[in-house]
């Protein structure tokens, strides 16, 4: 690969859409490129994380990938000692998030191994344990965010409260809770990433491993040989399943196919059997439905647990199959026989003594594997729902009180202008005066809504500035899909020809018509058999899959979720073709070769 020559643009030279020229007053400066630090800037890769952040940031929704990535990199950097790597530095350009790994310099990595090795350790070697305290930890931060109420400052601070000598106003508790909410989510963030690293380097281990004692193996025979787990993160779905054949068990499977969902509900409480169904779906929905249909980064995501009609939208289908004599249920006996067949077959060729490190490296592989999906329904789902909710809670009380015109305006500021409102609106009731607020945020909300309007007419560029002539760096490889290869295909992507190359994610062959998705409002559209094509996926899709016959996605590795879930669901995929979703149109018949990484479009 030619690095002299300039393969994608500088974000210095990258204008912004038209309307959106004021875009770098929504973030901090430290998200910016920075004028002064250009020659610095430009001598690094850029990739656009658009697998995590498909969408341009509202002020507040920034805090995500600040405390997201900056979590991940201590983790690597400061609590592991990971030896090949360092965290990832990022910016916001143009409204998207973009990533650079930060490198370990390589006298270093040395050093750096036996520290490894005892930090990362102790983690395996206590892992039921410490993941048992870990469920505790994260628990215990949502109930603790559950608790916190945002409530409109009274006429008078409370009599009792002057009779006990308490010394506070109102204005106190509405501020130190806002603070509470900031930093419960930045623990939460931080237990993320806990095992998240350690889950990924086992495997990595695992695959260097095999890679140097079989060179040929492909990548996605060794993902195959940690397939087949039980994870939380499909509970949502497995739930969804159960109630469609409880609903035809009990004979109720009509009534629950009616009307909205309250109305289906109220009619099923009429009958013994009706009464039953709802008692399971009451019981599915705690905690099952803290389950977002987007990815839990965006203020704007929906929570099934807030839109009931999302679920049972799912469930109402499954009932469909289920009475047309369909197995709905995923394919994991025979995930599991195509593994243990895969790892026989592969074990079989290595020595006594590989054998053996194959053996330990694998059970390792396989103990820890499951986190790297579990953590997503506890962290982004559950945990950030009740964020969110707890912030719509906050945005809506200064939309009563007319600091904006509508209920989502807080979004529109950053998480620091939030704490400047809190103390305008308690300032002017302290003095007896007159909120500036209602006179300053409704005129700049406007501007900045339209600023994100704009910058949502262009997809992002899928990298800035040259690559290095081979990219080495593990995570960014496994959970990205950014490899030199990858890269090459990105800027060939405009030529003229009816072949995509990704990474082949899941095995499979298939052919089918293309249905092209960039929004999870417009699920309801897919139709039995079509191939989904998509920027990215998410994991509360899985109710789909069961409909789609594969699965392309723009950005994306073995390790990301698109890709764990096809494997899981036994669905074909193809991740990190760059720009699949935009060279591909809906309807167009495509052939999905999940052995290869290669996408056709046939028609």
């Amino acid at each position: 690969m030619d690095v002299q020559t300039s393969m994608f643009p500088s974000p210095y030279d990258l204008p912004a859409p038209k309307g959106a020229e004021d875009w770098r007053d929504l973030y901090p400066y430290y998200l910016k490129f920075q004028p002064q630090l250009r020659e610095r800037e430009d001598a690094k890769f850029w990739f656009c994380d658009s697998q995590h952040w498909p969408n341009p940031f509202r002020p507040f929704d920034a805090m995500t990938v600040e405390f997201a990535v900056k979590c991940l990199g201590q983790y690597n950097t400061r609590h592991l000692l990971v030896p090949p790597a360092n965290g990832v530095d990022y910016r916001i350009h143009n409204g998207y998030c973009y990533m650079s790994p930060v490198a370990v310099s390589p006298d270093l990595i040395e050093a750096r191994v036996p520290q490894f090795m005892e930090r990362a350790g102790h983690y395996f070697a206590n892992w039921d344990s410490l993941i048992e305290n870990w469920h505790k930890k994260v628990k215990s931060n949502i109930d603790e965010m559950e608790a916190l109420r945002f409530e409109k400052l009274p006429d008078v601070v409370p009599l009792e409260w002057i009779k006990e000598g308490r010394g506070l106003d109102n204005t106190t508790a509405l501020i130190e809770n806002y603070d509470r909410a900031i930093n419960l989510l930045y623990r939460t963030w931080q237990y993320h990433f806990e095992f998240l690293n350690l889950g990924y380097a086992a495997y990595l281990d695992f695959f260097g491993f095999l890679k140097g004692e079989l060179p040929t193996i492909p990548d996605q025979a060794i993902a195959q040989m940690v397939q087949g787990v039980h994870s939380d993160l499909f509970r949502p779905d497995d739930e969804l399943k159960k109630l469609a054949h409880l609903a035809v068990e009990l004979g109720v499977a009509d009534t629950v196919m009616n009307g909205t969902v309250d109305d289906a509900l109220a009619a099923l409480a009429n009958s013994e059997a009706g009464k039953k169904w709802i008692a399971a779906w009451d019981a599915a929905k705690d905690p099952w439905f803290n389950f977002t249909s987007g990815n839990g980064f965006y203020s704007t995501d929906k929570y099934w647990i807030e839109h009931l009609d999302i679920p049972m939208g799912y469930l109402r289908d499954y009932i469909g199959r289920v009475q047309a004599g369909e197995n709905i249920e995923r394919p994991t006996e025979k995930l599991l026989a195509e593994r243990d067949r895969i790892t026989a077959e592969y074990a079989d060729l290595l020595d006594p003594d590989a054998r053996e490190a194959f053996e330990g490296k694998l059970g390792l592989a396989r103990t820890v594997y499951p986190y790297v999906e579990n953590h997503n329904f506890y962290i982004e789902h559950w945990s950030m729902g009740v964020f969110w909710r707890k912030m719509r809670e906050l945005s809506q009380l200064f939309h009563e009180e007319g600091f904006w015109p509508d209920a989502d305006g807080m979004f529109f500021l950053s998480r620091q202008e939030v704490r400047d409102a809190l103390f305008d609106y308690g300032n002017a009731w302290g003095t007896g005066g007159e909120w500036i607020g209602p006179h300053h945020w409704p005129q700049e909300i406007e501007r900045r809504r339209a600023i994100l309007d704009a910058l949502a007419t262009e997809p992002p560029k899928p990298a800035l500035n040259n690559p290095p002539a081979v990219i080495t760096e593990p995570f960014t490889i496994m959970l990205w899909g950014i490899t030199s290869e990858a890269i090459e295909s990105w800027v060939g992507a405009g030529q003229e020809g009816n072949e995509l190359t990704g990474m082949a994610a899941s095995p499979g062959l298939v052919e089918g018509p293309a249905r092209v998705l960039r929004s999870p409002d417009d699920l309801h559209l897919i139709q039995q058999g079509e191939i989904l094509v998509t920027p990215v996926t998410a994991p509360s899709w899985a109710p789909v899959f069961g409909k789609i016959a594969a699965t392309v996605t723009d950005i994306g590795g073995m390790m990301s979720h698109a890709a764990i879930v096809c494997r899981e669901y036994g669905l074909p995929a193809v991740t990190g073709t760059g720009t699949g979703s935009s060279r591909i149109k809906t309807g167009q018949m495509l052939r999905v070769d999940g052995n290869t990484g290669k996408v056709t479009i046939l028609d």
